[in-house]
């Protein structure tokens, strides 16, 4: 089949019942078809419903993304998909920790650039700190580049949670 059209990435909302194997089978029709994962975050939205939202983001043509999601469909624990890149206005964010080692100048620096870029000290050493920071994942990449020179030790990060703007939700 060939494929038509420019590749593009896409953020995937799934709800999905808050059950063992539920996450590995969403995984597993990625992979088993040869789809790349490039973000994949998954929580408990609704405790009495006992749900989880699985969000995805991925990137294909138009038809493998349509694809993507009828497979996700029909899947038995699967409530809903939504493709939130088409679907309209959506906020999508990442979350990362960086953690930064240096005396001197450089901690001042990290220091100046962690204001300016919105992260926040959330533990501090007389030579090191852990910043949180939240926002697109050019953002982060932007502030962990810039880190690098500083004294950057390592990064954890979330992956992209998103929802779409407005009053309904999925």
């Amino acid at each position: 089949m060939k494929e038509i059209g420019p590749i593009a990435r896409h953020t995937i909302s799934v709800i999905v019942d808050n059950e063992a194997g539920v996450l590995a089978r969403v995984t597993g029709l990625f992979s088993g078809r040869g789809y790349n994962i490039e973000s994949l975050t998954v929580a408990e939205v609704d405790h009495t419903g006992e749900r989880s939202r699985i969000t995805v983001v991925t990137s294909g043509t138009r038809m493998v993304i349509e694809q993507i999601k009828a497979q996700l469909d029909r899947l038995v624990p699967v409530h809903k998909v939504a493709d939130l890149t088409i679907d309209g206005a959506h906020v999508v964010r990442d979350m990362a920790l960086v953690k930064v080692s240096g005396t001197g100048e450089k901690r001042v620096e990290a220091l100046r650039l962690a204001d300016t870029f919105r992260a926040r000290a959330v533990d501090a050493s007389v030579n090191s700190f852990i910043f949180e920071l939240t926002g697109s994942a050019d953002k982060i990449d932007a502030f962990v580049e810039l880190m690098a020179d500083l004294g950057l030790v390592e990064v954890a990060r979330t992956g992209a949670v998103a929802l779409s703007r407005g009053p309904d939700g999925l």
